[in-house]
């Protein structure tokens, strides 16, 4: 009997950050390889996530290197720094995550997927800044919950508010899961594969060898790698995550930004509608927004600028990048 075969692709969540494990990262899909199989070295079990990849790299780049391997179980949790970019653009993130889906499932692997927090109510960005990054993530989270339906993958929903509101679980950076997060991860996943059969070995445990970062280690990231971090953000997306701050509260003043919330959604349900076949049961983004009460219905000019070639350029990932 071969060894079950599990390949990981995404971002710095999946490639560990958050969870030092001597010199290197070891993260939630190592966690999660050593329960796959009962019998112990029967998982095969590769790591091809890279920090700072975005959903094209994601396409471009793991996922033909993920078809050689032939895995019989494979995860895909990107999405974030796309919504971190100032040439976010959902229509092409739909296309892209369509084509990684379909690849990996037409391999026959079993497909892992996960709808995400956002990284504005993560970092606690004031109301103006976070609404507009809220938008981006639960635009990408309906995407994924909807794709997630059509190529039958195991999707686990952790983009709710527990998950934000148990600190524990976090990082010192605040952006990524700490040792306690990465495990709730692996927990989570391993109930629903063994629940469809695919894990027949041991969960891993729920807890951690060290203590949670406290108030003086977040200090230290910021003052240290967090530095770099915003300063890179501030040349890409803060000019256009000031301007969409702007617009947030010209419409809150004047009580529609349910406007914004239903550009929103448009653009999504526009995205999902090119697929083909793919009910889009696009969620009300106004809660996930914190936006007041909508008024009149019509479209935003929002996303208008997703479709200038200028702003569809993305950047290069970063490996300090989430």
């Amino acid at each position: 009997m071969r060894p079950v075969r599990f390949v990981a692709l995404g971002d710095s969540l999946t490639e560990g950050v958050g969870d030092p494990v001597g010199d290197g990262r070891r993260g939630w899909a190592a966690l999660l390889a050593g329960g796959l199989a009962a019998a112990p070295g029967r998982v095969e079990f590769s790591n091809l996530a890279v920090g700072g990849a975005q959903t094209e790299d994601v396409l471009d780049r793991q996922t033909p290197a993920a078809l050689a391997l032939r895995p019989d179980i494979a995860s895909v949790l990107v999405g974030v720094n796309d919504t971190l970019r100032a040439g976010f653009d959902i229509h092409a993130v739909t296309v892209r995550l369509d084509r990684v889906y379909a690849a990996l499932t037409g391999s026959g692997a079993t497909l892992l997927t996960a709808c995400l927090p956002d990284p504005g109510a993560m970092l606690g960005l004031p109301a103006p800044l976070a609404r507009p990054l809220a938008r981006r993530q639960h635009a990408v989270n309906t995407v994924v919950h909807a794709l997630s339906d059509r190529y039958g993958a195991v999707h686990l929903h952790i983009g709710d508010s527990g998950w934000l509101a148990d600190r524990s679980l976090w990082s010192a950076d605040r952006l990524h899961p700490g040792e306690r997060g990465h495990r709730q991860l692996a927990v989570r996943f391993h109930g629903l594969l063994t629940e469809s059969g695919a894990a027949t070995g041991p969960p891993p445990s729920p807890e951690p060898g060290a203590p949670a970062p406290g108030r003086a280690a977040g200090l230290l990231w910021l003052a240290t790698a967090g530095t770099a971090w915003v300063a890179r953000r501030c040349t890409d997306l803060l000019p256009q995550l000031l301007r969409l701050a702007a617009e947030e509260m010209r419409h809150e003043a004047r009580g529609t930004t349910g406007h914004l919330d239903l550009g929103a959604s448009a653009a999504v349900a526009e995205a999902l509608a090119v697929l083909g076949g793919v009910s889009s049961n696009v969620v009300d983004l106004a809660a996930a927004s914190r936006a007041v009460p909508r008024r009149a219905a019509r479209s935003s000019s929002y996303w208008a600028n997703a479709g200038d070639p200028a702003v569809r350029r993305g950047a290069v990932p970063d490996a300090a990048d989430p």
